[in-house]
This record gives C-alpha cells, structure tokens and sequence, in this order.
C-alpha cells in the first residue's frame, strides 16, 4: 500500500528538472552592449581630459600651467610697480598659459576630425573584448590592450597601461542604443578592466 502511495504522489506532482541557481547577474554575462555614433569633439575632449588624469604627460601639462600662471602674475606685478620684473617675460607667460589651456581642445578637434572621415563607428562590448567598426575598418580590442578605465559624466575611457596613456578608446554614453544599457556596459568594464 506504501509503494502505491508513493507511486500516486509522483504522479501528481512529476519531479521537473531544476535549473542551477545562478548569482545575480550572471545570466546576462555573456550578452553585449552594443553602441553606435559618429564622433562628436565633446567626446574627445571629455575623454583626452579623463585620459591626461591617468598619464604622466598629463599631470605635468597641469603642473606647469599652474606654475606659469603663477610666474606671469609675479612678474607682471613685479614689471607693473616697479619692483625688477620683466614684462615681456610676463607677456609670454600670460600667452602660454591660455595655449596650454585650449590645447586639449584643439587636439580633440583634431581627432574628432580624425575620427569623422572613418564614419559611422559600430561598437560591440562584451565579455569577449571590444568590436569597432566603422565604414573603413574593422579593429578587435582585447582587455589586455587596454586594461583601465576611466568615466566620465558623457564617456567612458579605455586606457592602454602605459605610462603616457598612449592609446585609448571612447565609448560614448549617448550611444548606447537603450538608457539601462549605460549600467550593462559599465558592469562588464568593471568585471574586465580596473577602474582608475
């Protein structure tokens, strides 16, 4: 009689296989984000000023900027009462400090420029690596060729490892194709790449 009791209870409720539980996450890890945009200078400028925050050069192009700045309003006021300051010195000063200044922007434009006559830029970001394409090439990035990164309030930034920051990849928040894809995108950076 138990053996019948038994055999109806599986009857009535079959035993179905059970999915292993997954960590939170973990089922979309291998899906990707995909991004598509023609390059715009503010991405750029955004991206070489995250870019200069992690490169030697970088830090040193602030450091002397500010150290000028400071040496033109020194001699300037020296020049201005009387005090042995060279005014001409001081108008050199006072020019170099706005060149340095403007100069990540008009590298930005350049590389906009650059990056304009490539076309359409079509990026694929998964766990694999990163895909860009454009209307003339194709390029295939893994994490080892660029293994930080940085965000910023519009992009985010891969960063060879190098000291000088020499390489680098934008990948535009304005072109993710869904708003919540911004923090998929985000996610696999941080599971791939170190943060800087």
């Amino acid at each position: 009689m138990v053996e019948g009791q038994g055999a109806a209870r599986q009857q009535e409720s079959p035993e179905q296989p059970q999915e292993p539980e997954q960590p939170p996450g973990q089922g979309r890890r291998h899906e990707a984000v995909e991004l598509e945009y023609r390059p715009v200078v503010a991405d750029f400028r955004s991206a070489l000023k995250a870019r200069a925050g992690v490169s030697k050069a970088g830090r040193r192009r602030y450091w002397a900027t500010g150290a000028m700045t400071v040496a033109a309003v020194l001699q300037g006021t020296k020049a201005l009462t009387g005090h042995g300051g060279s005014l001409f010195l001081a108008i050199w000063l006072a020019v170099l400090v706005p060149v340095l200044l403007l100069s990540p922007r008009l590298i930005a434009r350049q590389f906009q420029r650059l990056g304009e006559r490539q076309g359409t830029f079509r990026v694929t970001v998964s766990d694999a690596g990163v895909t860009v394409i454009t209307d003339n090439s194709t390029t295939a990035l893994n994490w080892v060729a660029q293994p930080r990164y940085r965000e910023t309030a519009d992009v985010f930034v891969m960063i060879s490892p190098d000291n000088n920051a020499s390489s680098f990849t934008v990948l535009p928040k304005r072109a993710v194709r869904a708003p919540e894809d911004v923090d998929r995108l985000r996610a696999i950076l941080d599971r791939n790449l170190t943060r800087v």
